[in-house]
């Protein structure tokens, strides 16, 4: 009878993964999308489940709740064109589950659990939010007041935390083949998103683009532009998770830069909304709204600078390669080099020690040798005299000096 086999805890472990992936659906399932969907009918179909399923609206339904974990996490993997290649290559096995970055809803926080997260945030771990369901499905349904706003003209309010401003832009054809830019700032540095959305059939507003705030100076500002020629956008969060060996920082660098799904904007109305992504407060901010014909040598300079950019990333792939080969030879030398250098020190030390017995070290055999033969030498040296002695000894005997007899005379006193 074999003995029992006790797993080790990786074993569990990886047995536990393992189970887990067979239990994952795939992600193109999960959203009901086709493997050559488009960017813009995975986004699609992911607002429109995660409206379906968000906890606001599923309040106490676990199995919502799991649902809508289940598409966040889907939407994750096709959304980034370097995960969604790794899945359709490997499957989940190329996915780093732990690197995954799922997007948090502030509106579906309990008050602890947005403690935690604002005090995770000032330790400068990046938490990454989404917009509220709520304010998503008002814009679904139409439900949202619009704020006229004009070229030029800018305007300071005040958002609440997870509410939204909406504004609408009025554009003519000139003014739509000149460009749009669309800025906001807030001096306070508080934390929020600049959203553009597109009409839908039913008179309601999808979410289309969203930029969020980043802090430069004593200020943080976020801004869209529509040139009317294809702009990239560059994501460092997804080259740098990408990038787990440090060599691969340079050839991975540019891996998020990707062109804007919106590059012009018709003639008509378009809408742009300020949400107040913070914690705990709100967010005073100042939006503008301009024609891209004052950026006029800002656009020349962004086309060249792009240009270069996407030359450099196709000259990336290539130097990789290179790279890699030249590595891989280094890497061979350096590890001869510090075995030739470990024997020959292992020689010399070993030479030291041999000359070190000729000289200063006394050699205990050698020493005990020695003496074995000084005592041979007295011995034969011993028996060699024997014979001698004995030859002689029939010869008389002399006297000894202190054996001598000698006779003292008396004298007579006088």
């Amino acid at each position: 009878m074999p003995a029992p086999r006790f797993s080790s805890k990786s074993e569990r472990k990886g047995e536990g993964a393992a189970r887990q992936q067979q239990q994952r659906r795939d992600p193109y399932e999960v959203l009901g999308v086709f493997r050559n969907s488009t960017e813009q009918e995975i986004k699609s179909a992911y607002r429109r489940l995660a409206l379906k399923y968000h906890p606001d609206k599923n309040q106490n339904d676990p199995v919502a709740a799991d649902v809508f974990k289940e598409v966040t996490y889907s939407y994750n993997i096709l959304s980034n064109s370097d995960k969604r290649r790794q899945y359709d290559t490997s499957g989940f096995e190329a996915i780093d589950s732990e690197s995954q970055e799922l997007e948090l809803d502030l509106s579906s926080l309990s008050t602890m659990n947005t403690m935690f997260a604002a005090l995770f945030s000032k330790l400068g771990v990046p938490i990454k939010t989404t917009v509220s369901a709520t304010v998503l499905e008002e814009a679904l349904n139409g439900s949202v007041a619009l704020c006229p706003v004009q070229l030029g003209q800018s305007l300071c309010r005040k958002v609440e935390k997870q509410c939204a401003h909406f504004y609408s832009v009025d554009l003519t054809e000139e003014e739509s083949k000149m460009g749009l830019v669309c800025q906001v700032h807030s001096s306070g540095k508080n934390k929020f998103k600049l959203l553009y959305f597109e009409p839908e059939e039913n008179g309601g507003l999808s979410l289309a683009l969203q930029e969020d705030s980043t802090k430069t100076g004593k200020i943080s500002s976020a801004g869209m532009f529509f040139l009317g020629f294809p702009v990239y956008r560059f994501d460092r969060t997804n080259s740098m998770t990408l990038a787990k060996d440090p060599d691969s920082v340079l050839f991975k660098k540019l891996d998020g830069f990707q062109p804007c799904e919106i590059n012009e904007l018709k003639t008509g109305t378009h809408v742009f909304a300020v949400y107040g992504d913070n914690f705990f407060r709100s967010a005073t901010y100042t939006i503008e709204v301009l024609c891209a014909q004052a950026f006029s040598a800002e656009k020349e300079k962004l086309r060249k600078v792009e240009a270069k950019l996407l030359s450099k990333r196709a000259e990336l792939s290539k130097f990789e390669n290179e790279y890699r080969e030249v590595l891989a030879q280094f890497t061979e030398m350096t590890n001869r080099y510090a075995q030739e250098m470990q024997e020959i020190d292992y020689l010399l030390g070993q030479r030291n020690m041999i000359h070190a017995s000729y000289t200063s070290i006394p050699h205990p055999n050698r020493s005990s040798n020695n003496g074995k033969s000084r005592t041979s030498f007295r011995a034969s040296r011993g028996e060699g005299e024997r014979p001698s002695r004995e030859k002689t000894a029939d010869r008389p005997k002399r006297k000894k000096w202190f054996n001598l007899h000698v006779k003292v005379e008396k004298r007579k006193p006088c």
